[in-house]
């Protein structure tokens, strides 16, 4: 057997440096949906960043009101969200900075495959919400204040009425969840394209209603604001928003498919 060149010193020393932590510097906190985890984006892009930059991203997945409190308090570095108005009130009082389009996908609306209250034949997402109303079905809300959650509130508004009828379930979970009672319940619900073709081949229901302006879903990456919270990894969170918007990582969110099917559309300008 070769005898190693290593030195006892030398062998200790480079054990020593694998078990030490990571230093903040070398951690980057991201609050960001349920529907860019779920879907499994994350997964698909970061490991390229990491071993690139040779730090960890550390991932909270919540809704985006959550997701924007944590930064709002200084808890992460950066933000990745889809709910544009609450968005540019994060950054319009002083929260985050440099706000950048990363991709878009939208919402579609599904229900059981039987369509008891005919949304296929809607007149579009308002007339599909209102028939839901009307016919008294059930349809799980996520009520979580999500990016997801605020289109179906924007959408009960522009239909003129609010969703005060019996099957009406806000639930306060993340969209997988939404999903899986919805199909064991046999209701409709508001679901982001990405985590219902993540999540579809498991679930009772099919896609009713989609392809409507207003079901549009763009996201958008926000660096907290530095001023406010001075310890915060301002560097490391620029690191990752530009690379999320590079050239690279625009091509892997492109890239990325489920069963042959594109999730997210890389939008950075």
């Amino acid at each position: 057997m070769k005898k190693s060149n290593l030195t006892p010193l030398l062998l200790f020393t480079l054990l020593f440096s694998f078990c030490l932590p990571l230093s903040a510097a070398d951690i980057i906190r991201l609050a960001t949906t349920t529907s860019t985890y779920n879907s499994g984006l994350l997964d698909h892009l970061l490991p390229h960043f990491e071993k690139k930059q040779g730090v960890k991203v550390q991932v909270l997945s919540v809704g985006t009101g959550q997701a924007l409190k944590l930064g709002q308090d200084g808890d992460v570095d950066l933000v990745m969200t889809h709910a544009p108005a609450a968005e540019e009130a994060f950054v319009e009082a002083g929260y985050g900075i440099e706000p950048r389009s990363l991709m878009y996908n939208d919402f579609v609306l599904v229900g059981p495959k039987n369509d008891p209250l005919q949304l296929a034949q809607s007149e579009g997402v308002l007339d599909a919400i209102d028939r839901i109303r009307l016919g008294k079905g059930i349809f799980i809300s996520r009520g979580d204040d999500s990016g997801t959650h605020k289109k179906e509130l924007e959408l009960w508004a522009l239909s003129g009425n609010m969703p005060d009828f019996s099957g009406y379930r806000a639930v306060g979970q993340g969209m997988g969840k939404v999903l899986l009672m919805a199909s064991e319940m046999q209701g409709y619900t508001l679901t982001d394209r990405g985590t219902w073709l993540a999540l579809r081949s498991k679930l009772d229901l099919q896609l009713l209603v989609e392809g409507s302006v207003d079901l549009a879903n763009p996201y958008q990456v926000i660096l907290v604001n530095p001023k406010r919270h001075p310890s915060i990894n301002q560097k490391g969170a620029r690191q990752l928003r530009d690379w999320l918007i590079s050239k690279e990582g625009q091509t892997l969110i492109g890239n990325f498919q489920i069963n042959g099917e594109q999730l997210f559309f890389p939008d950075a300008h």
